[in-house]
């Protein structure tokens, strides 16, 4: 059942339905732009602090989000991160994830039927790849309409359509680039079993965009955003389809 229609026990009728529905905007909001503060919330839904708070309190009390330290990248300002409120395993589920286990299962016979170990990884990789290509195909058309200098950000646009809340920004810290962000993982549960998914998926990238590109963070390993570095000025000016799986960039462990 999706979080959205989640029932939640309210002493009162039609107040209670809409608390509930403003936790829902809330969560959803943590989906699709990743950890945020109290005060990022209050921004983009157009509430008091105050009224984000208890709802917060609520989610957490629910197991639907909880609260972090916020991760710092580059250097660090003085006084202590601003604390984030990140979805939890329990609230990525409510959402549109489904079909884990039978995923999961399917990768696993894979790999067990061609002798597993090492044959088995490698033909799990296969798969991986063989999907990511056939998702590429739009991703492909989007990137090369695009001009050089936005096709992160249409990467980002093309991502967002199969569910994946994707962002494109500047990327902080002395090294010049972008970050492509993506809030949300339909496939984290059976990527933390099959890194291959990942893998798969920062290979094309690399290739789609023409450069070396950069895994610093993924959802399927417990981050709350998947982050990859994709560094400016590099060869943007057509899609390089000769960028070879080395050069893609490991998920980190």
């Amino acid at each position: 059942m999706k979080y959205g229609e989640r029932q939640i026990d309210t002493p009162q009728g039609e107040l209670g339905t809409g608390e509930r529905s403003t936790r829902n905007r809330v969560a959803r909001s943590i989906l699709d732009h990743g950890p945020s503060t109290v005060a990022d919330l209050a921004q983009r839904l157009g509430l008091t602090q105050a009224a984000v708070r208890r709802h917060l309190d609520t989610l957490v009390t629910d197991d639907v989000v909880e609260p972090r330290e916020q991760r710092v990248y580059g250097a660090r300002t003085r006084g202590r991160p601003a604390k984030v409120f990140a979805l939890t395993d329990c609230g990525r589920d409510a959402f549109d994830q489904s079909y884990d286990t039978l995923a999961a299962d399917a990768l696993r016979w894979i790999a067990q039927s061609v002798g597993g170990g090492e044959q088995g990884e490698v033909a799990v990789a296969a798969f991986a790849r063989s999907r990511m290509e056939a998702q590429a195909r739009a991703y492909k058309e989007a990137v090369e309409a695009a001009a050089p200098q936005e096709r992160t950000e249409a990467l980002a646009r093309a991502l967002t359509v199969d569910g994946y809340a994707a962002t494109a920004k500047s990327a902080p810290g002395p090294h010049s680039g972008e970050q492509l962000c993506q809030h949300h993982c339909p496939v984290a549960h059976v990527a933390e079993q099959f890194p291959q998914l990942c893998e798969a998926e920062t290979e094309v990238f690399s290739r789609l965009l023409g450069t070396h590109v950069q895994r610093l963070a993924t959802i399927a390993h417990g981050d709350g955003v998947c982050t990859t570095f994709i560094p400016r000025g590099a060869s943007t000016t057509q899609t390089d389809t000769s960028v070879s799986a080395s050069t893609a960039g490991r998920n980190p462990a």
